[in-house]
């Protein structure tokens, strides 16, 4: 098995892990305070990290000052997007959610050109443009039956992009396994403020196997969406991302019996092929930028 193909093999079962997560979550929801089901899976799951991070030896504390302020944009970045990706889940399709999120390297790209002046082309500005029409169809907001809690997932995808954007300016004196550790630190605790202000429902055998798989599932998911830096070239590997929606969309079916409209998917497949251009195009570009080796003597 090839470097890449490993790296691919990877980001599915990374996206995998994630969309069970979102499952598991989605079904304790039904019955738990939101932050209640934050809380006790944040344990867990932080429990898990941390003690990984231990044994990884990746604590560390001597970073510079903008390594810290970066870290600290992450981790505030990432709990906004925990808490609103979160509340739309519980209150949407999970094939829907996840169309929305699908949106993440367009945002992105536009967010560096907007803020980081990274140099974008034509054609890819129109593929983000694409792909925001793509989401106006998944969210459809001029529907008489509109369901608010898509403009939550819209917003989480602006918190990710905020979060993806500061871990590229990071240098790589920040090692990755520290960064998830310390994010899940911050959404166990800011978890813990929000569940002192709702009324706990008594935990069942089957709320607690829920809230036990969603923490099994989003620990494998944060470990493996590490080893996955590690292996293979990030433009090959990237496109793969966009498979969690296909895990979405059977988990949907299968867990909650529920199918996009065919307004969401026609929504769906503008915003992941305008993603996959827009992958293939960075590809194209930086390995055109690339100087040619030159011929042996």
């Amino acid at each position: 098995m090839t470097e890449n193909l490993r790296g691919a093999v990877l980001m599915v079962l990374s996206m995998a892990a994630f969309t069970f997560n979102d499952a598991f979550f989605k079904l304790a929801g039904e019955t738990l305070p939101l932050f209640q089901a934050m809380f006790l899976r944040g344990i867990v799951t932080t429990i898990f990290l941390c003690g990984l991070c231990y044994h990884l030896r990746a604590i560390r504390w001597n970073f510079s000052r903008a390594d810290w302020q970066l870290l600290i944009l992450r981790t505030l970045s990432e709990v906004g997007a925990a808490y609103f990706f979160l509340t739309a889940l519980l209150n949407m399709p999970l094939a829907n959610a996840a169309a929305i999120l699908q949106m993440l390297p367009l945002t992105v790209t536009l967010g560096g050109a907007l803020f980081f002046g990274e140099p974008v082309g034509w054609r890819r500005y129109l593929a983000i443009a694409t792909g925001l029409f793509g989401m106006v169809l998944i969210v459809n907001p001029t529907a008489e039956g509109f369901n608010s809690y898509t403009l939550y997932a819209v917003i989480s995808v602006v918190f990710v992009t905020a979060r993806d954007l500061a871990t590229r300016r990071m240098s790589k004196d920040v090692p990755s396994m520290f960064v998830t550790a310390m994010v899940s630190v911050a959404i166990l605790v800011f978890a813990m403020f929000g569940a002192m202000t709702v009324e706990w429902v008594p935990m069942t055998v089957q709320l607690w196997s829920y809230l036990l798989g969603a923490a099994a599932f989003v620990s494998a998911g944060y470990l493996l969406s590490v080893l996955v830096m590690r292996v293979g070239d990030v433009s090959f590997v990237a496109p793969f991302r966009f498979s969690g929606l296909l895990w979405a969309l059977v988990l949907g079916l299968f867990l909650f019996s529920q199918w996009p409209s065919p307004r969401v998917l026609l929504g769906a497949v503008i915003v992941v092929g305008s993603g996959l251009f827009l992958l293939l195009r960075e590809r194209q570009i930086k390995s055109s930028s690339k100087p040619a080796s030159r011929p042996a003597p």
